[in-house]
């Protein structure tokens, strides 16, 4: 097979997005896919001898992803690495941005000195968002700081900010936090664009949302508070999170195994 991508060795980093939540398997055994998975199974069909870890785990905040998957990735040699890292720490009350970017800083900084092209995330631009509109302009400066962070590195940036398709509710999952498969879809697309990789992903389009009276959208979101915000406060309070426990989704480097006709129908 002639390799079309420079690409033989991928290191996914990070939290419950780079983990796949919200685009579960069909089959449960596999856990969840995600743009990670999305993108390597596009590089593993361009390239020969391809293989593929992902050291991502729910919940962690970015120290927690410098201190226990940085050292795991270098040891690794990856030639390429993603890592999406301080979505947790922002959307948490009293948390600064630029003390956050100053932690992103020193996993790019170890990352870096690998020699692997890395790329790095701005969070999604949540001014859309009625559950997070809030934060919008703790998220830009924190995006200020990952654009400044990936010049001073040389690094790639995958820029959800910009990414518009995604300002819809049928792209996110019923948790409001992450993203459903049509979502990782368009981030995987835009990962790829970005690494100017060749593809035939299509564009998912989401189905028509049947139309909601006042009351039944009020009992909707009643409904999303008791079973996703509050949990989230009640963790937050105890200071324990969704991901303690976890392993990596993939510790080690090894092929991908392709998804089968029946589970590939996106």
């Amino acid at each position: 097979m002639p390799e079309l991508v420079p690409y033989t060795r991928y290191v996914a980093l990070g939290d419950s997005f780079t983990e796949g939540l919200g685009d579960p398997y069909p089959d449960p055994a596999r856990g969840f896919r995600g743009w990670a998975d999305r993108v390597a199974e596009v590089l593993a069909a361009q390239t020969s001898d391809f293989a593929y870890a992902n050291l991502a785990v729910r919940g962690k905040l970015v120290r927690q992803v410098l201190a226990d998957q940085v050292e795991p990735a270098v040891e690794l040699g990856p030639d390429l690495i993603t890592i999406s890292a301080g979505g947790n720490d922002v959307i948490r009350p009293g948390t600064d941005p630029d003390e956050i970017a100053a932690v992103f800083e020193q996993a790019i900084s170890r990352l870096a000195r690998t020699g692997a092209t890395i790329v790095a995330f701005t969070a999604v631009d949540v001014g859309w968002s009625g559950t997070f509109k809030a934060i919008r302009g703790k998220v830009a400066i924190y995006n200020e700081n990952v654009r400044a962070i990936a010049d001073r590195y040389g690094c790639l940036v995958a820029d959800q900010w910009g990414l518009k398709e995604i300002h819809d509710q049928r792209m996110w999952s019923v948790d409001r936090l992450h993203m459903s498969p049509l979502g990782h879809q368009a981030v995987a697309r835009m990962v790829l664009r970005t690494l100017r990789v060749p593809n035939d992903l299509p564009v998912l389009e989401p189905e028509p949302v049947p139309e909601r009276s006042w009351r039944e959208a009020r009992v909707e979101d009643l409904h999303w508070a008791r079973e996703y915000a509050l949990p989230w406060v009640v963790r937050r309070i105890k200071r324990v999170s969704s991901g303690d426990g976890l392993p990596p989704k993939r510790p080690s480097l090894a092929p991908l195994s392709p998804l089968s006709p029946l589970e590939d129908r996106d």
